[in-house]
């Protein structure tokens, strides 16, 4: 019985005829047909669409024709569902809508088998070859991490053994310096131009594109740390202010910011008086390293000696080197650019392991440093390289 007939009097839905029939038997008759003949017509269309054969209703995924263009990363990450990814790629503008993803994708029993990762994708693809390059794993990353002060041919030593490209090919990368964009500040030199930090390189990346990369992060992080305007402020062009950044991160690695910001000051004071105690030399031992390729934590004097005619040799030459010694680190570049005030001249390490460093404005004043830093290496020989 329907909800109107339980009522009984709702008044005609009809016209009265001149037969005067019941309503309520006129309608018995009637509704459950046309329910009957409603469901059979909904089935009937849910079954068609389920087909897909020629329903009217249908729209199709709207979907890129290929191949695409230009180059886009790609993040998988872990437990990243169909739907997930297929919202992530219509966002980036590789396929041309989320739906067109997700039916390929369903369309490909090996499509559950993406591994998560970084994929260098195109923009506007197909999404059936969407997912067949994400199933291969063809155009899938490899991480790439280093950390702040490392020399050139550490670089090169870590890409050597990290990725699938030679020595060689990297040093006839660096020889074209226009094509990895070092500035002509650099001199022809990419020590130091070459950023730490993580990167995702590609199969098809070589040494020119991988090398590039890395200049490219460095110029970006010296115009966030504003070398130009710190270079009007200090009196020392932008190369130098790298230079004495990677001093900074060489000499004071283990330091926090107001350490390496003290660091920076002794040599800019070192720098400006080259009539004091220390005739305007650095007297690093960081620079005798890079000049013998070999790193001790405390050179001797016979190491000093070793590369006295070397213009890295701080000890034996005024002013600064060449050129930077090391990738410097922001906090280093921070320091270059934003030196601590203080008369300091002199610093010690005096503990090599936590990095403990005392600071001094006379020569007398550290020599007892030296003392200090010389019963450290007798207690722990190995740790001072002796």
């Amino acid at each position: 019985m329907s909800e109107h007939e339980s009522h009984g009097h709702d008044g005609p839905l009809l016209p009265a005829h001149s037969g005067g029939r019941r309503r309520g038997k006129r309608r018995s008759g009637c509704v459950p047909i046309l329910l009957v003949l409603a469901v059979i017509a909904a089935a009937g269309y849910f079954f068609v669409r389920s087909l897909d054969v020629s329903n009217p209703f249908a729209s199709e995924a709207e979907d890129f024709s290929g191949p695409g263009s230009g180059s886009v990363a790609f993040q998988v990450a872990g437990g990243d569902s169909i739907s997930t990814m297929a919202g992530n790629l219509e966002n980036l503008g590789v396929v041309a809508s989320a739906d067109a993803y997700v039916e390929a994708a369903e369309a490909d029993d090996t499509s559950r088998g993406i591994r998560e990762g970084v994929y260098r994708l195109k923009k506007e693809m197909k999404a059936a070859d969407v997912v067949d390059l994400l199933v291969s794993g063809t155009t899938k990353g490899t991480s790439f991490t280093f950390t702040s002060g490392k020399t050139v041919d550490e670089v090169l030593a870590l890409l050597v053994k990290d990725t699938e490209v030679g020595r060689r090919q990297y040093d006839a990368a660096l020889a074209d310096t226009a094509a990895i964009g070092l500035p002509e500040a650099a001199e022809g030199s990419a020590e130091g131009y070459l950023s730490p930090g993580s990167y995702t390189f590609f199969p098809d990346d070589d040494a020119t594109s991988i090398l590039k990369a890395m200049v490219t992060r460095t110029i970006e992080t010296l115009e966030e740390a504003d070398l130009a305007g710190a270079s009007e402020r200090l009196g020392y062009d932008q190369h130098d202010l790298l230079t004495i950044a990677s001093l900074v991160e060489a000499e004071g690695s283990l330091l926090d910011a107001q350490g390496k910001a003290k660091i920076a000051r002794v040599i800019y004071n070192r720098l400006a008086d080259p009539t004091s105690e220390t005739i305007g030399r650095l007297q690093l031992d960081a620079t005798v390293n890079f000049a013998r390729g070999e790193k001790v934590a405390v050179p001797t004097q016979a190491q000093i000696d070793e590369v006295a005619d070397s213009p890295y040799n701080t000890y034996t030459n005024a002013g600064l080197p060449p050129g930077p010694i090391a990738t410097p680190s922001k906090a280093a570049l921070t320091a270059a650019t934003k030196p601590a005030k203080g008369p300091w001249l002199y610093y010690a390490t005096v503990d090599l392991e936590t990095g403990e460093t005392k600071f001094a404005t006379t020569y007398s004043a550290f020599l007892q440093l030296k003392d200090e830093l010389d019963a450290y290496c007798d207690a722990n020989p190995a740790r001072c390289g002796r």
